[in-house]
């Protein structure tokens, strides 16, 4: 008599070896399945012969607050970064159609996550869903149609590289902070931007690396100059560069944006392009308290050249020789009254900073703060009613404002973080200013720090986070508002 347990085990081999053949051939990864209320079934085809993914999805959306696509999947934790090329396969119904590298907390349609994605029109970004349920934001690239893409994950940051025809991946800029709790899901998906549609795409050449640790003093900065408008709070890159640049101006016209770097100033298109060189003779050590008159004819700097202390001066907005201002240093450029004769600045006397304004012409400074501690960054209101400026006089940095004689001098933020550089609107209706967290010194304004970019309702005093990025000093230091109140200037940082 042949034992009942032989047979249940010889049965548990067979069905184990069935399930075995049966189950498909995943390649890197370890599930499939479609995310979401789908119509059309999503489906994939691995060929191990190229180790490609060819899949096929419909859905009706990757945005919002919940999802729909097909997802190609495995667990991970730790530093890692995926990379594949993508190839479209059917012609394509709706334009907005997409093919994902993600990054996601969970497997449920409102999850967290994170994708590097390309659009069946070219258009290429990284998307991003910071708490479950919350909305889509975005990071537009300035580039588009990629042969190659990749989404990488450092610590709680997250950025893309893209290939061209070149085939060379390159950093796209505009990394942003959000963590994920490990377990996470890496891989691949597809969503065809159209609930009756399924759209195919081939990803080929996918490759999955856990990334090392490189010590900071082994990294190199990485600048992003972007617009964010306050409508959606959608990052756009304007121009990327391994060069360090600082503190974007935007022109009144709003044609152009100048920034400094390396001691310089420079201009490019606030819809992208190359940046030119503006001439400023003499003044090579510009730091970034620098500003565009509201005329728009001149421009104010900080220099250090001539004394090795920054002094105030102007010059034509097309570039010539600085005319000094400030003889007394180091005084630091910060608003330009609304009537175009007025300059507000930061400056140490006797070893206290405070705001000064002076004509613009050149003359007597006057002293508006005196209280103790750091005052800084003050930026008129467009109607000349109010000086905004920084202060830690209690405890914190924190955005305050006064009349521009220095009186009525009132706290306008009373939180946790050290808040800097506001700037308002040129329609009054708002300030933007970046906060550093508390375990930065209130006293300072240092850079590649996780901060945040903030909007305040001058009205109902509503505050709202616009973006968590790496950055600090450099970042917004100046007015930055589009002429229009719609969009705000900034510059993110990245350490590779």
């Amino acid at each position: 008599m042949r034992s009942p347990i032989k047979y249940y085990v010889l049965a548990l081999l067979f069905l184990g070896h069935y399930a075995c053949k049966k189950a498909p051939d995943l390649g890197y990864f370890e599930g499939s399945e479609d995310i979401g209320p789908v119509k059309q079934a999503g489906s994939l085809r691995f060929s191990p012969s190229d180790s490609s993914y060819t899949i096929s999805a419909s859905g009706s959306n990757m945005w919002f607050d919940t999802d729909e696509f097909h997802f190609v999947w495995k667990k991970m934790t730790g530093d890692i970064s995926l990379a594949a090329d993508i190839e479209w396969i059917t012609e394509g119904v709706d334009p907005h159609r997409k093919a994902c590298l993600i990054i996601r907390q969970g497997l449920e349609p409102n999850s967290a996550y994170a994708d590097a994605v390309v659009h069946g029109d070219g258009l290429t970004s990284i998307q991003y869903r910071d708490v479950s349920g919350g909305p889509t934001r975005e990071v537009q690239s300035n580039l588009s149609k990629p042969k190659r893409i990749r989404v990488e994950k450092e610590g709680d940051y997250l950025s893309m590289s893209l290939a061209l025809a070149d085939g060379q991946l390159v950093s796209t800029g505009g990394s942003f902070k959000l963590p994920f709790k490990e377990p996470f899901y890496v891989g691949l998906g597809v969503c065809s931007h159209n609930a009756e549609i399924i759209e195919t795409v081939k990803f080929s050449n996918v490759v999955i690396e856990t990334l090392s640790q490189k010590p900071d003093s082994l990294k190199k900065v990485e600048s992003t100059l972007e617009t964010i408008p306050i409508s959606s709070f959608d990052r756009k890159v304007v121009y990327h560069t391994q060069s360090h640049l600082e503190a974007p101006n935007w022109s009144p016209d709003g044609k152009n944006l100048i920034y400094n770097s390396g001691g310089l100033l420079y201009k490019i298109p606030s819809s992208g392009g190359q940046p030119q060189l503006i001439p400023t003779d003499f003044a090579k050590r510009i730091n970034n308290d620098h500003g565009i008159s509201p005329d728009g004819k001149q421009l104010v700097i900080s220099d250090q050249t001539e004394t090795g202390k920054s002094l105030i001066y102007s010059l034509p907005i097309a570039g010539g020789l600085p005319k000094k201002i400030t003889p007394l240093g180091p005084s630091y450029w910060h608003g330009w009254s609304p009537d175009g004769k007025t300059l507000a600045y930061c400056a140490e006397r006797n070893g206290n900073y405070d705001i000064y304004t002076v004509p613009t012409v050149g003359g007597k400074e006057t002293r508006l703060t005196s209280a103790e501690g750091l005052d800084d960054g003050p930026d008129y209101s467009p109607d000349g009613k109010y000086i905004y400026f920084n202060s830690n006089r209690t405890g914190t940095m924190q955005i305050w404002r006064m009349k521009p004689d220095g009186s009525d001098q009132e706290q306008i933020t009373t939180d946790e973080y050290n808040d800097w550089f506001a700037h308002p609107s040129p329609d009054g209706k708002w300030i933007v200013y970046v906060s550093f967290n508390t375990e930065v010194p209130s006293g300072s304004h240092p850079p590649n720090k996780d901060v945040m970019l903030r909007l305040m309702d001058l009205e109902t005093r509503e505050i709202q986070v616009m973006a968590k990025l790496f950055g600090g000093q450099g970042t917004i230091n100046v007015p930055s508002w589009s002429p229009d109140s719609q969009r705000i200037a900034f510059v993110s940082y990245r350490l590779k």
